[in-house]
C-alpha cells in the first residue's frame, strides 16, 4: 500500500470508530446524557411582593419576571376570580378562625406557556401537577429512580379564596383581601405562616418534595432557604433536580 492509499485508510478507520464513540455505540462506552442522569441546580426567587407571581419552568431553569395579580374586571366575570375579603381572628385565635366580608371580582391570573411552577410569598401552584412529601431533607439522599414514590399519594392543587393575601394595608383591622385562585397545599408546607403572633412567625419545613408534572415527568424540591442576605423573608432558595 503506497503512502496515499494508506492515508485514505487511516483516515476513513478513524471516522469510523469516532462514529462508534459517539453513536451506534452510545451508553455503552460513554456517560449517558446529562438530560437522562436528571439535572440539579438552585434557584433564588425574590417573592417578597404581595401582589406578583413569579413562574418557574424546571425544564429551562428559568424564572419568569413578576407577574401581577390581577385586581380590576376588563371582560366578563365568570364569578369566581376575583379579591375576596375575609376577616381574620388576627389577635386572638388565629387565622383558622375566619369570616367571609365581600367578593370583588377581576380578571382570571395570566400565566405563561410554559411553566412548572409558580410562588407568591409563601404560597405555591403547580401547572397541572401533584405532589408527595417525603422524609428526606436533602436531595442526595433520595433514591436513584422517581419510580420508588409511584404509588405514593400525590396531592393536587385545590381552589382557595383566602390563602393568597395580596395586601396588608386593612391588617389592623384584622381583614385582609386574598386572591382566588388553586394552590397546591403539600408544597405550600414548605413555608407556613403562624398567627398569632403578631408580626406572623415563619416556620420552614425543609423537606425534599416529589412534584409530579402534567407531563407525567417528576421533578424533586426543596426549600433551602426563605432568608433573603439581609433577613427579608420570602426570599426563597429552592434547590431542585429535574428529571427525577
Amino acid at each position: 500500500m503506497n503512502v496515499f492509499g494508506f492515508t485514505k485508510w487511516f483516515t476513513a478507520m478513524s471516522v469510523a470508530l469516532l462514529s462508534a464513540c459517539t453513536g451506534i455505540a452510545d451508553g455503552i462506552y460513554d456517560e449517558p446524557p446529562a438530560e437522562e442522569l436528571g439535572r440539579e441546580g438552585q434557584i433564588t426567587v425574590n417573592a417578597t411582593s404581595w401582589t406578583d407571581w413569579h413562574y418557574i419552568d424546571l425544564k429551562t431553569d428559568s424564572v419568569s419576571a413578576p407577574v401581577p395579580i390581577p385586581m380590576t374586571l376588563t371582560g366578563e366575570s365568570d364569578g369566581k376570580n376575583g379579591q375576596y375579603l375575609y376577616w381574620f381572628d388576627v389577635f386572638g385565635e388565629g387565622v383558622s378562625k375566619n369570616e367571609f366580608r365581600s367578593f370583588t371580582p377581576c380578571d382570571p391570573q395570566p400565566e405563561p406557556a410554559e411553566w412548572s411552577i409558580a410562588v407568591h410569598r409563601n404560597n405555591v401552584r403547580t401547572n397541572g401537577g401533584a405532589v408527595f412529601e417525603t422524609s428526606y431533607t436533602r436531595i442526595d439522599q433520595l433514591p436513584e429512580s422517581s419510580e420508588a414514590f409511584a404509588d405514593m399519594p400525590f396531592t393536587e392543587d385545590v381552589w382557595t379564596e383566602n390563602e393568597v393575601w395580596d395586601s396588608q394595608t386593612q391588617m389592623l383591622q384584622s381583614l385582609v383581601p386574598s386572591q382566588g385562585i388553586k394552590v397546591n397545599r403539600v408544597l405550600s408546607s414548605w413555608l407556613t405562616m403562624r398567627i398569632p403572633p403578631m408580626p406572623p412567625q415563619f416556620v420552614h419545613n425543609n423537606h425534599v418534595f416529589i412534584l409530579r408534572l402534567n407531563d407525567g415527568t417528576y421533578a424533586a424540591l426543596q426549600l433551602e432557604d426563605y432568608l433573603s442576605p439581609t433577613g427579608t423573608k420570602c426570599y426563597l432558595t429552592i434547590n431542585y433536580k429535574y428529571p427525577y
